[in-house]
């Protein structure tokens, strides 16, 4: 009767543990993955780190005087290169890069009589008074090292909203000035004494102007996901003339931009 009753439990029991459904085992590699009361954590998208980016857009530049020598001129072109954001906590980074810009302008430049002879000779196709011109053509190339403190206002999802400040270098490859000029013998003859050419040249490798340009930036834009719009006004900090005609001749190069850049 004892050996009946324990096979008995026996197999009562076996028969309880094949009908016990199964149940999924919790120690997974996420412990957490069937805790109803779980709550989804959110990474911080600005952490230590470095985002490389590509950058392409269009730009004009304004070469902003007062003097006589120089023209107020609108340059525009276009600047390409790469950049690289350091990221820092509380949506800060710190951007730093080089790029290439070229930009195209032109500037007509009039001058006024010379000598007497200038005002009462009369030209001989027009039978007016000679007027003095210069028409500059002007190319330009640089190089751009910005430094940019960034911050960045999530929106939803992948849309952020940022703005940007800080200096940047401009480095002067060549300015070449394919001028034309129209203007009378004395006019001519007071530009050699000055130094100042009348035939097409270089203002950077005749040591017209300083090469280097030191400015400050402000700016902001949108970002999508590894995509970035943005635009931003440089103004310009020292002035370019080197070697100056007159005590106050000075020129600043400012310029505005918008452009395109993708994170690799």
């Amino acid at each position: 009767m004892r050996n009946t009753l324990i096979i008995f439990l026996l197999l009562a029991t076996v028969a309880a543990t094949a009908q016990k459904p199964d149940v999924p085992d919790l120690e997974t590699s996420e412990p957490d993955f069937f805790d109803p009361t779980r709550v989804e954590k959110q990474k911080e998208p600005y952490t230590f780190g470095i985002d490389w980016r590509v950058e392409a857009g269009y730009v004009q530049n304004a070469h902003r005087s007062d003097s006589l020598t120089y023209e107020n001129t609108f340059m525009h072109g276009f600047r390409l290169g790469a950049t690289a954001d350091f990221l820092l906590p509380l949506h800060f980074s710190i951007q730093i890069g080089i790029l290439y810009t070229f930009t195209y302008g032109e500037a007509l430049q009039k001058w006024g009589y010379m000598s007497y002879e200038d005002f009462i000779s009369p030209d001989p196709v027009t039978g007016k008074v000679h007027s003095g011109t210069i028409n500059h053509r002007l190319y330009e190339h640089q190089l751009t090292i910005p430094v940019r403190v960034y911050y960045t206002i999530p929106l939803w999802r992948q849309l952020n909203l940022f703005f940007f400040t800080g200096p940047q270098l401009q480095i002067g490859v060549a300015l070449k000035d394919d001028m034309q000029a129209d203007i009378s013998t004395a006019t001519r003859q007071w530009f050699a004494s000055v130094g100042q050419p009348c035939d097409p040249y270089d203002r950077y490798a005749s040591r017209e102007l300083w090469r280097t340009t030191i400015q400050w930036g402000l700016g902001g834009g949108l970002e999508w996901d590894r995509y970035r719009l943005q635009a931003g006004y440089d103004f310009g900090l020292n002035n370019q003339v080197r070697n100056r005609v007159t005590q106050d001749q000075k020129m600043n190069e400012w310029h505005w931009f918008v452009s395109f850049a993708y994170k690799l």
